[in-house]
């Protein structure tokens, strides 16, 4: 089931699809496949970040905060969000930052879709990976994270509920949500 905004969605097809969610929720896996079926090119914003950093988002935490870390982020979106041909995964946090929804949102030819995952399979899908995820880490904090964020996440303009789904049938979600072959 795809929960589309039309008044809000792009009215010729995107030159770029960004998506957004929290984490789990397949943004690295399924847009690869994404970027495949059309013949663009994938970029999840945390590898350039930490490519750039010449560290571990972790140690950006642990070093600089999270505000340094957002800043950083929002620099990294803005300047890859300028790209066409892309298919863009957005840090799980990236959304809470207003100017970088703004943009998203707001952007020519850019199409922000929301893998939408209920925070169990969240669990679920990335048990082992709290020393790679800091909001992961800190459990005590992370369902209030989860409901912070999901009302920004559904501001996108298309959201799909993801958890039952493969990576290829959310693929084939998104490309029919943007109006791609």
């Amino acid at each position: 089931m795809t929960q589309s905004k039309p008044s809000q969605a792009p009215s010729t097809p995107p030159r770029r699809i960004v998506l957004t969610g929290f984490m789990g929720s397949g943004k690295s896996t399924v847009g690869p496949l994404v970027a495949r079926r059309l013949g663009w090119r994938f970029v999840d914003v945390d590898d350039v970040i930490e490519a750039e950093a010449g560290m571990p988002i972790s140690e950006i935490f642990a070093r600089h905060g999270e505000p340094a870390f957002r800043d950083r982020e929002h620099a990294t979106i803005a300047r890859l969000a300028a790209g066409d041909a892309l298919v863009l995964a957005l840090g799980g946090g990236a959304i809470e930052r207003p100017e970088t929804r703004d943009l998203l949102l707001n952007a020519p030819g850019t199409l922000l879709i929301h893998l939408e995952v209920e925070l169990a399979t969240t669990l679920a899908r990335c048990q082992g990976t709290e020393g790679a995820r800091p909001v992961l880490a800190d459990q005590a904090n992370l369902a209030a994270r989860y409901q912070r964020r999901l009302p920004l996440y559904r501001t996108a303009h298309v959201s799909i509920p993801v958890d039952a789904l493969t990576p290829e049938q959310v693929a084939d979600t998104i490309l029919k949500a943007a109006g791609l072959p």
